[in-house]
């Protein structure tokens, strides 16, 4: 039974062009990789109550998990733990284990209200540690649901996370993932679709074609081949076979298999 996974981004400058989605991209990845489904990738502005808004839908579809990213900072903009305080109906209260944390990393420092601002969580988190920075993550259980938010800086990001998937994630997926891929050059992405489609009912694999060039003129593709299953042998079996034939397609087509 597949673990379905949701992801959502929090900022202003997500949504304006000033700054590509990488955190989605890893987040996904890594859930993909442990075996969650990642079902949507949603990303909203610094807005309590749109922030909010997205926790109230997420929650109604009980996905397994739910990581949050951005938004916890000490600025006045870093509303995240606001947003999902609100969503989920509880106080945002001062966690004085959060604020521990973030008393060790500066030191002799003042703890400002600016910099104190970040030990406050909805009621109830746990504080995951953050080993790149300041700001730590927050940790909820809600029903069926995990919810993990993480800074937005990317190596704060990554490291809460890695700290979350490691020691505090509850529920794991039964299965593993695996992928593989190869590039075909020389053969047009409509007159292989067929062969895929055939692929992916005898091998019960996900198969994707990643255009790299021109359909007509200059066709160039991706093939990228995954799937999950609870044996890793079994699955790798399967997408060696499958890879296998394909490459053995593009081969007899004219192709040429990089």
């Amino acid at each position: 039974m597949s673990m379905n996974a949701e992801v959502l981004t929090v900022g202003n400058e997500l949504l304006n062009g000033h700054t590509t989605n990488t955190n989605a991209t890893h987040i996904a990845r890594r859930l993909t990789s442990m075996g969650f489904v990642v079902r949507r990738i949603t990303a909203v502005m610094d807005e309590v109550e749109e922030i909010a808004s997205v926790v109230k839908e997420v929650l109604a579809r009980s996905p397994a998990l739910l990581v949050v990213s951005g938004g916890l900072g000490p600025t006045y903009d870093d509303r995240t733990a606001e947003g999902i305080a609100l969503g989920l109906g509880r106080g945002l209260v001062e966690n004085s284990d959060a604020l521990d944390q973030i008393r060790s990393k500066y030191g002799e420092i003042e703890v400002t209200p600016a910099r104190r601002k970040m030990a406050f969580m909805p009621e109830g988190a746990v504080p995951v540690p953050n080993d790149a920075g300041v700001a730590p993550g927050i940790y909820l259980r809600i029903g069926h649901t995990e919810i993990l938010a993480t800074p937005g800086v990317p190596r704060e990001m990554e490291s809460v996370l890695e700290n979350f998937l490691n020691r505090y994630l509850v529920k794991r997926p039964s299965v593993v993932y695996a992928e593989r891929s190869f590039k075909a050059r020389g053969i047009m992405e409509s007159v292989l679709a067929p062969h895929v489609i055939s692929r992916v009912k005898k091998y019960n694999l996900y198969i994707k074609t990643h255009p790299k060039g021109r359909e007509v003129g200059d066709p160039y593709l991706e093939v990228q081949i995954a799937g999950s299953s609870p044996d890793r042998e079994e699955l790798l079996n399967r997408l060696e076979s499958c890879e296998k034939e394909l490459r053995e397609i593009v081969a007899k087509m004219g192709g040429i298999v990089e």
